[in-house]
């Protein structure tokens, strides 16, 4: 005999309010959240490290990482700011109630900025809002220049496109402006930001981006940068 199961709650529709609730809620306690979405292997540690360097003498800053395994990643970031790992057994993207449950561990008092990095991934993380105010997606030059219409939902979902290596780009086949145009196709205003965690250059620029998104975002007029930043659908390069 068959059977017919009423469902009567929409399960995507309770996360999408779950991760509203947790975004206000930590907005609230002047927390902005940064999230960062890519290919494995494209800097995003790194890139968190240089960052956290720049912002940690006027803010308080967490990081939380996700991976499949190993507690590296965090381990890394560790002398720069706090940070957990979060270990998903192979899963192959951060979810809200490990994020929430792995909180605790690096917000000991308020914080001011909380990043959290996702699993190595194109796919996945691209379906699933954690709360996160700023959603950072990163292409490196090695990567190819493609990417963007290959997996065109992680960069529709994103607002700023993170161009990250820059400084291998004279030995790589990659053109920023093919990538920009690319990723413009699915989402007309996305901000780019091309840069080098290695030598540094474009860092600045992104750091004092992120400082005038959380003034913006929570009211905050915490030294906001004095030079001029773009527009959204600009480039910012050092």
């Amino acid at each position: 005999m068959q059977q017919t199961i009423q469902v009567q709650q929409d399960l995507r529709e309770q996360r999408r309010a779950d991760a509203a609730r947790f975004r206000e809620e930590l907005q609230r306690q002047g927390t902005f959240i940064v999230r960062l979405l890519s290919s494995p292997g494209s800097g995003k540690t790194t890139l968190l490290q240089k960052t956290a360097e720049r912002l940690r003498p006027r803010f308080a800053i967490g990081v939380l990482v996700g991976d499949v395994a190993t507690e590296r990643d965090a381990e890394r970031l560790a002398p720069y700011a706090p940070a957990a790992q979060i270990t998903t057994g192979g899963a192959c993207h951060l979810e809200l109630p490990l994020v929430r449950r792995a909180l605790p561990q690096v917000a000991a008092s308020r914080l001011d900025f909380l990043f959290i990095e996702d699993v190595g991934n194109l796919i996945c993380p691209a379906s699933h809002d954690l709360g996160e105010h700023l959603r950072v997606i990163l292409l490196s030059t090695t990567e190819g220049d493609d990417k963007p219409g290959k997996y065109p939902k992680a960069f529709r979902t994103s607002q700023v496109t993170v161009i990250s290596k820059l400084d291998l780009l004279p030995h790589v086949p990659f053109s920023v402006q093919r990538a920009e145009t690319d990723a413009r196709q699915v989402q007309a205003s996305m901000i780019f930001f091309p840069l080098s965690a290695t030598t540094g250059e474009g860092l600045d620029a992104w750091c004092d981006f992120l400082v005038q998104q959380r003034s913006r975002t929570l009211g905050d007029p915490l030294a906001l940068p004095s030079r001029e930043l773009p527009s959204p659908g600009g480039t910012v390069s050092g």
